[in-house]
């Protein structure tokens, strides 16, 4: 079974900002899907996104 999170899920999953989530979304790096006005994210989309982030040694 695939899960879903709405962004409130995502922020509170991931640890980033709402406004870093919709920046991801905007320039394509996060895939989400709309169901009528809500944003949905799959969680295993979310869980590849974080692991593409740079480590702290490389930030």
């Amino acid at each position: 079974m695939t899960f879903s999170l709405n962004v409130r899920q995502a922020v509170e999953a991931s640890g980033l900002t709402r406004s870093h989530l919709y920046e991801a979304m905007k320039l394509g790096d996060l895939p989400a899907r709309k169901a009528g006005r809500r944003t949905i994210i799959m969680a295993e989309d979310l869980r590849r996104y974080i692991e593409k982030l740079p480590s702290a040694k490389e930030a």
